[in-house]
């Protein structure tokens, strides 16, 4: 009886060890994964704050360009009130 007992606890302990080997390949893998998924999403809020960039620069182009066509508009309002020769 006491061989049967041995025996059923080195399967019971080999299949612990089996599935504790899996559970670390698992979770080696799910830290790959997530690992990617990381790199990936650095890589997206770099897109982002690129765009943010270039959308910012548009604005002050399109905020100069504003500007001068309220300093053009002011100018062409203001010959007309002036004296032409």
């Amino acid at each position: 009886m006491a061989d049967v007992t041995q025996e059923l606890i080195h399967e019971i302990l080999r299949r612990v060890h089996a599935r504790a080997d899996k559970a670390d390949t698992g979770i080696r893998d799910l830290r790959s994964e997530i690992g990617s998924i990381r790199l990936s999403l650095h890589a997206h809020q770099n897109d982002i704050n690129t765009l943010y960039t270039m959308l910012h620069q548009i604005d002050e182009r399109l905020e100069r360009i504003e500007n001068r066509l309220e300093l053009r508009e002011l100018a062409e309002a203001q010959s007309r009130f002036e004296p032409h020769p």
